[in-house]
C-alpha cells in the first residue's frame, strides 16, 4: 500500500522549457552600439579644417609680425587672441560636418575622450597668457602656447587616430624650438607651428581619413 505522506512530499512534474526567450534586438543593437562608441577612436578630426585653420594662422601671423615691426605688442597679443577664437569656431564647425556626414557621435565615447584630453592644456594655457601678459613677459607666449597646445593634442590624440598624437609631438618640438630660439623668432615659429603644421598635417588627415 503506498505511503500517504510519501504522495504528498512529491511534486507535479513541470516540463522544462526547450527555446529560451526571445532576444531584444533592440537592446543587442544598442549594445553593440554602445561598445563600439567605447572603443572605437575619434575619427571626426577634419582634416580639411585644420588647413583652413593654417590658412588663417599664417594670416594673423603676417599681421602680427607687422605690428613687432612698429613695437606693438599689445595689438600683437590681440591679433592671436582672435585668432585663437576664430580656430576654435572653424575646428567646432568643421568636427561638426565631418561627423555628421559620417554619422559619428561628436561629444560621446571617445569624442568626449578627446575633449577631455584637450581641455585642461588649453585651459592652462589661457591662463598662463593672461599672467605672462600682465608681467609684461610676451615673448614667452609663443613657446607656452606650442608646448600646451601639443600636449593637449597628444593627450586628447590618444583616443583618435594614429597620426593626432605624431602632430602634437610636432608641436611640442616646435615649441621647445621656440625656447632655445633669440626672443624675435617667436612669431615665425607660430606661423610654422599653427600655420604650417596644420596645413600638412590637415592635408594628411583628409586624404587618409575621409575629409
Amino acid at each position: 500500500m503506498p505511503d500517504p505522506h510519501h504522495r504528498r512530499l512529491r511534486r507535479p512534474h513541470r516540463p522544462i522549457p526547450l527555446t529560451a526567450p526571445a532576444p531584444d534586438p533592440a537592446a543587442d543593437l544598442r549594445f553593440i552600439r554602445d561598445t563600439m562608441e567605447r572603443s572605437a577612436s575619434f575619427t571626426a578630426i577634419p582634416g580639411w579644417g585644420q588647413v583652413i585653420l593654417g590658412a588663417t594662422a599664417l594670416a594673423a601671423a603676417w599681421l602680427a609680425q607687422n605690428e613687432l615691426a612698429t613695437h606693438q605688442p599689445a595689438a600683437w597679443l590681440r591679433i592671436w587672441l582672435a585668432e585663437a577664437i576664430l580656430a576654435a569656431v572653424i575646428s567646432l564647425l568643421s568636427m561638426h560636418w565631418k561627423a555628421n556626414r559620417r554619422g559619428l557621435p561628436l561629444f560621446t565615447g571617445p569624442g568626449r575622450k578627446v575633449a577631455l584630453g584637450l581641455f585642461p592644456p588649453l585651459a592652462a594655457g589661457a591662463l598662463l597668457t593672461f599672467l605672462l601678459q600682465r608681467a609684461g613677459l610676451e615673448s614667452a607666449l609663443p613657446p607656452v602656447w606650442l608646448l600646451l597646445y601639443g600636449a593637449g593634442i597628444i593627450t586628447g590624440g590618444l583616443y583618435s587616430v594614429s597620426i593626432v598624437p605624431v602632430m602634437g609631438l610636432c608641436f611640442m618640438a616646435t615649441g621647445a624650438l621656440a625656447v632655445v630660439a633669440p626672443t624675435p623668432w617667436g612669431n615665425y615659429f607660430l606661423a610654422a607651428g599653427f600655420g604650417g603644421l596644420h596645413i600638412i598635417f590637415g592635408f594628411l588627415i583628409a586624404r587618409r581619413h575621409g575629409g
